[in-house]
């Protein structure tokens, strides 16, 4: 008769479990000591200390997501709060994050060089990141995007890069922003010229080809009255996400002897992820929040 495994292994811890299994040959083996060399096959990928760890997804095939789903060109407000809204359950999820930077169909997670989570592995701090993101992303679908349905699940690869200073973290982040600003200024250029300038796709792209960045911020003002700088910063910047202590106000009824019920007024505070769609290449931002960066020795 079969017993179940509570009345093989008792109360004892899983990794004081050997179950004793008969050989072919009639010789009983630990299970345990038998098999469990198969992990000599794992590759050690824990992270170098004192470094950052960053964890940076990008959406696996997104052009062809966002035209299927109707994106607003140039920019959706829809898809980039929910990539904000995405990445800010992740942060909820692993406070080790110090900040975190997205833009487009990007977003890259900076871990404290102190952090010991998931003892600093590489494939566990990636994989994790990225599968509560990508839930995350379906998860919150209808709260941006309403009655639209998603039709199929999206996808989101992920790496892991280590950066050993402050100046090199610094560096990562202003060159994500740079391609920001880089990218942003082409689309915005590209798609006023086809919805506003009435050229198809191909003329649009021949017209602003080996043109720079003043070469298009002329085009947007002369010809359609655009002021790039105007623009929103959300799209011209990026998001920041970071956590602040933030104070919150509450009320809350209460019964007083002999004056009966009475409403009082507390203020408590909170770490909160926040955003912020500002300049993160100057020195500005770093010196409104010197909590981010941790020293360099």
């Amino acid at each position: 008769m079969l017993r179940p495994v509570s009345a093989l292994f008792g109360n004892l811890s899983k990794s004081k479990r050997h179950c004793t299994l008969p050989s072919t040959s009639g010789v009983s083996v630990m299970a345990k000591s038998k098999y469990e060399y198969v992990r000599d096959f794992e590759t050690d990928d824990t992270c170098l200390r004192n470094c950052y760890i960053v964890v940076r997804l990008d959406g696996r095939n997104f052009h062809k997501f966002a035209d299927q789903h109707n994106f607003t060109k140039p920019n959706d407000d829809r898809a980039l709060g929910l990539m904000s809204r995405s990445a800010r359950s992740v942060m909820e999820e692993l406070e080790d994050i110090a900040i975190a930077y997205g833009q487009s169909d990007e977003f890259s997670f900076v871990f404290k060089r102190s952090t010991n989570w998931f003892r600093r592995r590489a494939s566990k701090l990636m994989t994790h990141v990225a599968s509560q993101f990508s839930s995350s992303y379906v998860f919150y679908w209808k709260e941006y995007f309403g009655e639209q349905p998603l039709l199929y699940p999206p996808g989101f690869d992920g790496r892991v890069v280590l950066y050993p200073s402050n100046r090199n973290l610094r560096d990562y982040l202003s060159w994500r922003q740079a391609d920001c600003h880089i990218n942003n200024l082409y689309n915005t250029a590209f798609w006023t010229l086809v919805q506003k300038g009435a050229l198809s796709k191909t003329q649009a792209e021949e017209r602003l080809n080996g043109t720079l960045s003043a070469d298009k911020n002329e085009i947007l003002f002369s010809e359609f009255n655009i002021n790039y700088n105007s623009e929103s910063p959300l799209h011209r910047k990026g998001t920041t996400l970071i956590w602040e202590k933030v104070d919150e106000t509450s009320t809350k009824k209460i019964t007083v002897p002999k004056e009966g019920e009475k409403e009082i007024t507390f203020t408590r505070s909170r770490r909160k992820v926040t955003a912020h769609y500002s300049d993160i290449i100057g020195d500005s931002f770093w010196n409104e929040h010197p909590d981010i960066l941790e020293e360099d020795s």
